[in-house]
């Protein structure tokens, strides 16, 4: 029988690959649910409109990796913060960059915009909270209270209060009027990854590495009831719009809470991993998650999820009898935001202002607007989101249609199709239906066909193994079915050679190991490359290379040939390694070894000198012939090539 591919309730709606590098950061629009910004270690922070393969727009200026973005309720100016500690805002109808804030002195890791006011708020690694004012680019004010890095950060929606989540376990509220602390939530025994303000009611919902969901009274400033049993840490949540419940984005799951009593309505499966952010739109509740360079987006059908009512049978400690009468949601058990009047719900753009007021008449303004850069990759859909023919046609536009839901069961298809398409990929018989087909990956830039030159060091399946090798190959309905044992048989293939090679790597790395704890690294080093195995030589480097003060210069001159096949290898794992080892000899030893040889020869014999200049001469020979390489592979696309363009930039030097 053919398992479903996939269903209703839940699917996969895209893959693309976002940036050249890793994908370090990504956010959605909340009042579209279409518009997905991301920010990679490429310093760039690229736009994509969701279930489209193409970038929007790509925005240049920052230097270091984008670990925050942040989009404003309109979706019209965005804001990023950089592993640098500086603060980008553009805006996107303009095309432009709009203010650059600097002030923290550690890479920023949490951003939100102010519902109404024009002000943004950051949390760094520093501990530090700023309030910032986008007309007058200048920080408003500080917090202070956190001890460890500040992971998240909401306003609330009267726009009078800023919640603060960090790594030291506690959730901070913040009185932006008064500019002080108004109370702190203790009780989370993890780093707290996720605040949530209730749309409506006084009521604060903090997810934690804990595995658990708190909600908190605003008013009594008390904790209100307690969920745990998350199958994973918290990192996304997010409450329906009319505040009957509270979704969260677990491990491969989305659960449906209520919180008095604590109870869980609904669990559905969603194989998206660790989501990273949720919104909600026309009765479906887009996710998003990010691995590597590659960002997906998935599709929950919120008309077939229970949101009230009825406890589902989930492992939720909650002690409340099925039976139990829900508690009407409309009815308000707590006080109720008093948002701004009509009059002045609409916040004024900073792009109403005049050109004095936006932009100060100053020369760093002027080198900005020079650095940063709005690259509009796609007219067409950037004119249909940005640049609306009229004021009250908002975009992305407020009534989307809702994401069309696949086929139950990809077979039925089939069976009701006189005749499949080719682009179906449907072939009846089909041995090996039991293998799920997986939708394409959507790219920005050309996908070269053929194998991969490299094997990823992350992988859904196992190289050099397919299913269809384990299943019958079934050719006419009469044919007998495949006896277990015959399965089992062909799954121990190659078992015991497996646990022979798993055995060798067992005592070499025993044998390395001896040596590393005399102290001596040089001679550990010389052992594992002796072995002649190159995944002991991975293994030592990526010890090594977490801390930069174990290399000396004559540990360079025996890893390098090591590097130059590392650089060479198809396992990702093994390039990487060799990347970054190459990265820290440059870093630290190019300048001494490039400033020896070009010193004067010394007047007398000195052999500590002579040793040192042969060791420097040695590992420039073999720099020389690794920059080649280096040199070659600089042009492909993607995170390798983003590595090997910066080791060809270090090496530029020897040429």
């Amino acid at each position: 029988m053919a398992t479903p591919v996939v269903t209703k309730t839940a699917w996969k709606l895209q893959e693309i690959v976002a940036h050249a590098s890793n994908v370090s950061s990504l956010v959605l629009g909340k009042a579209s649910g279409r518009l997905l910004a991301t920010g990679g270690d490429d310093c760039r922070v690229n736009l994509w409109s969701i279930n489209k393969p193409n970038c929007i727009m790509s925005l240049t200026g920052h230097t270091s990796p984008v670990e925050s973005v942040r989009l404003n309720t309109p979706e019209e100016l965005i804001v990023a913060g950089s592993q640098s500690g500086s603060i980008r805002v553009w805006d996107l109808e303009a095309a432009k960059i709009l203010r650059t804030l600097m002030g923290h002195k550690a890479n920023i890791c949490s951003l939100d915009f102010h519902p109404y006011g024009e002000f943004v708020a950051s949390g760094s690694q520093d501990t530090n909270i700023k309030l910032w004012d986008i007309r007058r680019k200048g920080c408003v004010f500080r917090y202070r209270g956190h001890s460890q890095a500040v992971r998240c950060l909401r306003f609330s929606p009267d726009g009078k209060w800023l919640a603060s989540a960090a790594d030291d376990h506690t959730v901070k509220l913040w009185d932006l009027t008064a500019g002080k602390m108004m109370s702190e939530f203790p009780g989370h025994t993890g780093p707290v990854n996720v605040v949530e303000f209730h749309p409506n009611e006084y009521l604060l919902a903090s997810g934690s590495s804990d595995r658990t969901i708190r909600f908190w009274d605003l008013e009594k400033f008390q904790v209100v009831s307690c969920i745990e049993g998350e199958p994973g840490p918290v990192r996304s949540v997010l409450f329906n719009p009319d505040g009957c419940c509270l979704y969260s984005g677990c491990q491969d799951s989305l659960r449906v809470y209520g919180w008095e009593p604590e109870r869980c309505f609904d669990v559905v499966l969603v194989n998206w991993g660790k989501v990273a952010d949720l919104a909600i739109c026309n009765d479906q509740l887009i996710g998003v998650a990010f691995s590597q360079s590659n960002v997906s987006s998935y599709v929950v059908d919120l008309t077939r999820v229970t949101r009230t009512g009825t406890v589902t049978q989930d492992p939720v400690q909650a002690s409340q009898p099925l039976t139990q009468q829900t508690p009407n949601p409309a009815v308000s058990l707590r006080r109720i935001y008093e948002r701004p009047s009509t009059t002045c719900s609409k916040p004024q753009r900073v792009k109403h202002n005049s050109e004095s007021e936006r932009r100060s008449p100053s020369s760093e303004d002027d080198k900005d607007e020079r650095e940063s850069r709005a690259e509009i990759q796609n007219a067409e859909d950037y004119n249909e989101i940005f640049q609306p023919k009229n004021s009250i046609s908002r975009t992305p536009p407020r009534r989307n249609e809702p994401f069309p839901a696949p086929p139950e069961d990809d077979t039925a298809t089939a069976k009701e199709a006189p005749k499949p398409s080719p682009a179906m990929d449907v072939q009846l018989p089909v041995p090996n239906l039991d293998v799920p087909v997986r939708p394409p990956v959507l790219t920005s830039t050309p996908v070269p066909k053929g194998e991969p030159a490299i094997i990823p060091a992350t992988r859904n399946e196992p190289i050099g193994l397919k299913a269809s090798d384990f299943l019958p190959a079934v050719k006419v309905p009469q044919q007998a079915e495949l006896l277990d044992e015959d399965a089992m048989s062909q799954i121990r293939k190659g078992h015991d050679t497996m646990c022979v090679v798993l055995t060798s790597r067992h005592k070499n790395l025993d044998t390395v190991r001896a040596v590393w704890t005399t102290g001596d690294i040089k001679t550990s080093v010389d052992s594992a490359v002796a072995i002649n195995d190159l995944s002991v030589v991975v293994d030592l480097l990526n010890i090594i290379n977490q801390k930069a003060s174990l290399w000396k210069l004559d540990l360079c001159t025996t890893v390098l040939p090591q590097i130059e096949k590392l650089l060479q290898s198809k396992y990702e794992s093994y390039v990487q390694t060799g990347c970054t080892s190459l990265k820290l000899i440059l870093q630290r030893f190019l300048p001494l070894i490039t400033d020896i040889l070009a010193a004067p020869p010394s007047v007398g014999v000195d052999i500590s000198r002579e040793e040192r200049l042969h060791k420097c001469r040695l590992c420039f020979k073999q720099l020389k012939s690794i920059s080649g390489l280096v040199k070659s592979k600089s042009g492909l696309s993607g995170r390798h090539g983003s590595a090997f363009r910066e080791l060809h930039l270090l090496m530029a030097s020897l040429d």
